[in-house]
């Protein structure tokens, strides 16, 4: 740390303050009835030019996709073109777990054994490199691989002493994809953090083998498999939906802004803002199923509000569809669905008040009990219908098949155990972490998560951090006592839907004694911007759209600043200290 970067964030609260300073006493403008400029165009652009930047650098499109098989005590022989000093054994690792000898051979006879090839479950799916013990003598020419588990190798590539590969030939899936062996193994071909879990998984849903992630629903594992089907297991086609979903946010957090605030102006701005956070640009980058939950959570609220503005009945059933799909990805999405049955109980306090007030009660008792009736239908036993069918990847592994097998007592049994191993598994989870957050680190920033760190030569470094754009993350807190006078105050039903939205992604955590991190955060973000853009509504109210705009624009520099941190490329170590490092619990 130093005296410069304490300047930042010095810096960055004073224009949060400043920002909210705009809100003191003045003449309001009337709220517009709809204020639409330009139409469709400026969404389809910053989602053309958000695509592009998540795309851009996801990921290799090329891997290793055949695989030589191993049983316990099987070994594979690789010759070399002649007698050589190995300096290194590159290879690439695909499903099972246990480890490998390796052996070396001057004349084919006799094997002397020098090291290991580690495949560990948090080694899946990477290039490693073979772990030799300190004394041994790596002269040979016959390079023999002993698996000690049943796994499966995708490539092995031998490097002279002064690092040169050598042409190595042999008619098994060990070395038939040379051509896509990296110079070194980094993010952008291996996988990194929780991918190791969801990526591998989704790729056992393609293969139709026991799943090993099962602490969450599979619904998310099978979205994200669809990457895979498409663009191979690849670390493009495991993180390809993921990344698709983040932009697929946009246009509907978009339609939410212009629906709450009429105002086409403040909908860009919350836009830009979502679009270029942090923590949705990192989180949506990674082959993780948080990106699935957050989707349906934002189509969820949104059809919720149509229906309480429109009283339309199919946006109703639409919510509790989405809630569904959501649970079925991820727990988290229950905590929403908590929100919205808080929302629709208030809904019907509010409106039952007025009926009878208006002489109306027997017809809204009418009106209750069919929405009740209605409601059983889209929020219970549809989202437990979908629920239960999102497991048919568990069963078919474990050989059931065809229609009938949702009937069979057998697959019953999957999902319920499945159940308890979930519930005992998150609330019974006792580990630590180095970035690990509780609950009240988040609303601050306090301690981001970094999924990947590498020191490299040159005084550089490369990070993919995960926390939320500090500019957005202060404000949007600021922006919750505002929501809140409004709602007890000023009666504001809009005001109060976008607070329980919020708190219903919080409050749950603050309950919750298992080890926590900033990205469980990420779901609330979506309500840190729609609690802003409402300040950004009162703003404009006051005729101070300036300010908004301001803001909207160091939030898109800061993003700018830190896009190295977030997408993994390298850096100079003396700015991610003096510059992004803000506060000495930040791990740049």
């Amino acid at each position: 740390m130093s005296v410069i970067s304490y300047t930042f964030p010095a810096a960055a609260i004073c224009f949060v303050i400043l920002l909210f300073l705009g809100l003191r006493r003045e003449a309001l403008l009337p709220p517009p009835q709809c204020v639409q400029r330009h139409g469709v165009l400026p969404i389809l652009v910053i989602t053309a030019v958000y695509a592009v930047a998540a795309f851009c650098n996801l990921g290799s499109a090329a891997a290793p996709q055949s695989f030589c098989v191993f049983e316990r005590g099987k070994s594979a022989t690789l010759m070399l073109p002649e007698t050589e000093a190995i300096g290194s054994i590159f290879y690439y690792t695909g499903l099972g777990t246990g480890d490998y000898t390796v052996a070396l051979s001057t004349d084919g006879e006799t094997y002397t054994d020098v090291g290991t090839m580690p495949q560990q479950y948090a080694d899946l799916f990477k290039w490693k490199y073979a772990e030799f013990d300190d004394d041994a003598d790596l002269t040979a020419r016959y390079v023999r691989i002993t698996a000690h588990g049943g796994t499966e190798l995708g490539e092995v590539a031998v490097y002279r002493a002064d690092g040169t590969k050598i042409d190595v030939s042999a008619a098994d899936a060990l070395l038939d994809e040379q051509s896509l062996v990296p110079d070194a193994p980094d993010w952008r071909n291996s996988t990194y953090f929780d991918e190791i879990y969801h990526a591998r998984t989704a790729y056992e849903h393609l293969r139709g083998v026991q799943p090993y992630e099962v602490s969450h629903p599979p619904l998310g594992k099978l979205i994200l498999s669809l990457g895979i089907a498409l663009f191979g297991m690849t670390p493009l086609g495991w993180r390809f939906m993921g990344t698709l979903f983040g932009v697929a946010m946009l246009p509907v957090l978009w339609d939410f802004l212009r629906r709450l605030f009429h105002d086409d102006r403040i909908a860009v701005c919350g836009t830009l803002l979502f679009a270029f956070d942090f923590m949705h640009f990192t989180q949506t980058r990674i082959s993780t199923i948080d990106t699935y939950a957050v989707f349906f959570i934002l189509l969820m609220y949104l059809f919720l509000y149509r229906y309480f503005t429109e009283g339309k009945l199919r946006y109703l059933g639409l919510s509790g569809l989405f809630f569904g799909v959501g649970a079925a990805c991820k727990w988290t999405c229950l905590y929403a669905g908590a929100g919205l049955g808080m929302l629709w109980l208030l809904h019907w306090i509010f409106r039952g008040v007025e009926d009878v007030r208006a002489g109306e009660g027997r017809a809204f008792t009418r009106a209750l009990l069919g929405n009740i009736g209605f409601c059983l239908v889209f929020f219970v036993a549809l989202p437990c219908c979908i629920y239960y069918v999102s497991y048919t990847p568990y069963a078919t592994a474990a050989g059931l098949r065809g229609a009938g097998m949702y009937f069979t007592r057998d697959y019953f049994d999957i999902v319920w155990e499945n159940q308890k191993f979930m519930f005992t598994y998150h609330a019974g989870l006792e580990a630590t972490h180095p970035y690990s957050a509780p609950w009240w680190q988040w609303l601050f920033d306090v301690r981001p998560i970094l999924y990947y760190l590498e020191y490299g030569d040159g005084n550089t470094v490369s990070t993919i951090a995960a926390f939320v754009n500090p500019l957005l993350c202060w404000a949007g807190l600021l922006s919750l006592p505002v929501l809140g006078y409004q709602a007890v105050r000023q009666r504001d039903r809009r005001a109060l839907f976008l607070l329980i939205g919020y708190l219903a992604q919080v409050l749950p955590w603050v309950f919750i004694s298992r080890i926590t991190f900033e990205y469980h955060y990420f779901p609330a973000t979506v309500f840190l911007v729609l609690g802003l853009c409402n300040v950004f509504d009162l703003l404009r109210r006051r005729g101070k759209l300036g300010s908004v705009y301001c803001f909207t624009a160091v939030c898109l520099a800061l993003f700018l600043a830190y896009y190295p941190a977030l997408s993994g490329l390298p850096m100079s170590r003396n700015y991610a200290w003096y510059f992004l490092k803000w506060f000495p619990s930040w791990p740049f």
